[in-house]
């Protein structure tokens, strides 16, 4: 084809793009217009939502859902183009072997890891339609003690992940002005004005968070169409004309590009950048469902390939020469066409920025009912299922964030650090992955050990040529280090605790209890008296819950209620079970809530009340006459244990060690009766203390005058 016919082609795809940009903005400008698209768009969008949220029916195959993965997954991967190229060539002189070798290895890196790996193989490891690496945790937790330690260390990496995302996303679509013709010496890489424009839009995204991303995410899914749309023709523009670019799938070109190129096996650690957002695929299986990620990722792929192939085309007509600082991405773009690009480019990333943040939210979200990290404010800023706000977790991010773009300030600094936690994470989920083929789904031995093997292979090679990045990402790294700690702290410290509870038999004090609720003689304390129990067998009960109701101080009821909170590996799972320990007097309430739903005993328990007040199987009305009425009304009062650590404990140093940070972290943290929705009107804290092993050799003696 010759250059005419390829500059009338790209001019005629690049001037469908623009007309439907000029076209989206003529409807815009129409307000009546634009309220009427927008309401029906909206209108379509919840009907669809409201399928999602009632469970598996809404994660069919459907055009709606294709749509709305768009936006939810493929954020990140799906911006990858933006930087990778940038950062496999970025000072070398592009030659045919080095430019083959490098979408050969891109291809294969997408097929093998990306494809089989996640969409093929990880996908079908849900948990109750739910994906992520403690969604698989959970799955396989019972058949491996110490399994825990790579989950942790795969979700604090994910965690740093998401710290630098956002930053190398937005960089690298807003240095893309600088190849606007008069604004080359004012966007520059690095300067004052570019820095400040992305930590403008980085700080806009995480301020909006709190509101809550139900609105702006009806036009996720329709911009990453635009955008898939734009990078698959732009490198068919390239291609076309260099159609010899298409035997670069041939695994041979890989091959010679790492054995036989200078240094070339170091150049994995930018080839592995085509791949960071994979673990998205799986984290967010259950807003999307299996059918929909698989179906949109052949589209996905395609669109990814032929812009990587394009760029490579447009390498090649610059064989023998450097970079020189430009962006293979935007400099394939026609001059009129850059501002268009780079506007749909932006959006892109921020949407990449949004999915990473959502994605962190979610993940502390389930560490925190698993107990892997203190509880913390979580708030629900929308009735959508499954959609979370963490203001702590929010600020820590963007504090992050901001000091990775003053910290790198340029993109291509970013490149040198990016893929290094990542990287570590997905080594974390093939092991997880490899006890669930065997456990879970019983696979043959030699099959699991063949395809891990694979995994591992292709994995320990990204990673190795990763740890050069090391001394760029040490700043990520030792975040990942700090969220290690306090994970691997705060699960062991419960472990510890829990060990040493002293849980007495319920029975020997049911007696005393219903003694102590017809005593007239003590003051009523309560018409239901609650307590939170951690035994989960009903004929125990803490020896701490019986010395506050009958030594401490006691506590007359007419109905004494022990609940019980039971996290179940079921994600959304909300059940409940009542025992009648004594006739109207004592009673247990047994919660079995999924560890994604925030466990709200206030509002749970209230509902469990008002249903055997429906069904007269128990008599839970007012005894005043002036409050009988139709409503609802129960005088609930519910006491909090709060332990300290005593100074009596004798422990070995390292139990020593990790019970005081332990407690130092829970100063920062929520406090019990926050973290499960009580009212402080209805709530009583008792601090008690924790005595887990107490010196017993006192030397104390008597003596006498």
């Amino acid at each position: 084809m010759t250059t005419d016919s390829r500059q009338l082609l790209t001019n005629g795809v690049l001037t469908s793009l623009s007309f439907g940009a000029r076209s989206f903005y003529k409807i815009v400008s129409n307000k009546t217009r634009c309220y009427f698209y927008f309401t029906k768009l909206c209108r379509q969008f919840n009907i669809y939502m409201a399928h999602t949220s009632g469970g598996r029916q809404a994660q069919k195959l459907s055009v709606a859902g294709l749509i709305v993965t768009l936006g939810i997954i493929y954020g990140d991967i799906g911006t990858s183009p933006l930087y990778v190229f940038k950062s496999i060539i970025n000072d070398k002189v592009i030659t045919e072997q080095l430019v083959y070798g490098a979408i050969s290895c891109v291809f294969w890196t997408l097929t093998l890891q990306t494809t089989f790996k996640y969409v093929f193989l990880t996908l079908r490891a849900d948990n109750k339609g739910e994906g992520g690496i403690f969604s698989l945790f959970a799955l396989i937790k019972r058949y491996v003690k110490w399994i825990y330690i790579p989950a942790i260390i795969g979700a604090a990496m994910l965690l740093a992940d998401g710290m630098i995302t956002p930053p190398i996303s937005v960089s690298s679509a807003i240095e893309g002005l600088g190849g606007v013709k008069g604004l080359e010496n004012i966007i520059v890489p690095g300067n004052n004005l570019t820095i400040g424009i992305v930590i403008a839009i980085i700080s806009l995204l995480f301020f909006f968070q709190r509101f809550g991303t139900k609105i702006v995410g009806f036009a996720f899914g329709p911009i990453m169409l635009v955008w898939f749309s734009m990078i698959f023709l732009l490198g068919l523009s390239q291609v076309v004309d260099h159609a010899a670019i298409l035997k670069c799938i041939n695994p041979y070109y890989a091959y010679d590009l790492l054995a036989n190129y200078p240094s070339g096996f170091w150049l994995l650690g930018g080839v592995f950048l085509c791949t960071t957002g994979a673990e998205a695929l799986y984290s967010d299986l259950g807003h999307c469902g299996r059918q929909n990620i698989q179906v949109s990722w052949m589209f996905v792929k395609a669109a990814l390939v032929m812009n990587y192939m394009g760029q490579g085309a447009w390498l090649m007509q610059h064989i023998g020469t450097t970079l020189d600082g430009q962006n293979p991405f935007y400099a394939m773009m026609p001059h009129w066409f850059l501002i268009i690009g780079i506007s749909i480019a932006t959006f892109a990333a921020i949407i990449a920025s949004q999915a990473l943040i959502s994605g962190s939210f979610t993940l502390i979200n389930e560490a925190i009912s698993l107990n892997f990290w203190p509880r913390v404010t979580v708030k629900f800023p929308t009735e959508q299922k499954g959609q979370i706000y963490i203001p702590s977790l929010n600020i820590l991010l963007w504090a992050g964030c901001v000091t990775m773009c003053l910290f790198f300030r340029k993109s291509e600094h970013m490149e040198a650090a990016y893929g290094f936690s990542i990287v570590i994470t997905m080594i974390m989920t093939t092991i997880l992955m490899n006890f669930y083929l065997l456990n879970v789904r019983r696979w043959s031995r030699p099959l699991v050990a063949f395809i891990i093997t694979i995994f591992s292979v292709v994995e320990f090679s990204f990673f190795i040529a990763n740890v050069v990045k090391f001394k760029e990402a040490y700043i990520t790294f030792v975040f990942s280090l700090s969220m290690i700690l306090v994970m691997v702290v705060w699960h062991r410290a419960r472990k510890i605790a829990n060990r040493y509870l002293d849980f007495v038999k319920l029975k020997d004090y049911l007696v005393p209890l219903s003694e102590l609720s017809v005593d007239k003689e003590i003051p009523k304390y309560a018409t239901h008296l609650v307590y939170l129990t951690k035994a989960n067998n009903y004929r125990e009960m803490e020896h701490r819950i019986i010395d506050s109701i009958l030594s401490r101080k006691p506590k007359r009821a007419d109905i004494y209620w022990f609940i019980h909170i039971d996290r179940t590996d079921s994600p959304y799972g909300m059940e409940y079970s009542i025992r009648e320990l004594v006739d109207d007097k004592v009673m247990r309430v047994d919660f079995r809530i999924g560890f994604r739903i925030q466990p709200r005993i206030n509002v749970l328990f209230r509902k469990v009340m008002q249903e055997l007040n429906e069904s007269h199987e128990l008599g839970i009305y007012s005894k005043y006459e002036s409050l009988k009425s139709k409503d609802f009304h129960a005088d609930i009062t519910y006491v909090i244990m709060e332990s300290f650590f005593s100074i009596e404990n004798e422990l070995s140093v390292k139990e020593d060690f990790i019970m005081d940070l332990y407690f130092n972290i829970k100063h920062l943290s929520q406090s019990d009766q926050k973290a499960f929705g009580l009212d402080n009107a209805t709530t009583i804290i008792e601090h008690v203390p924790l005595i887990i092993k107490a010196n017993e050799n006192i030397p104390l003696k008597r003596v006498y005058d």
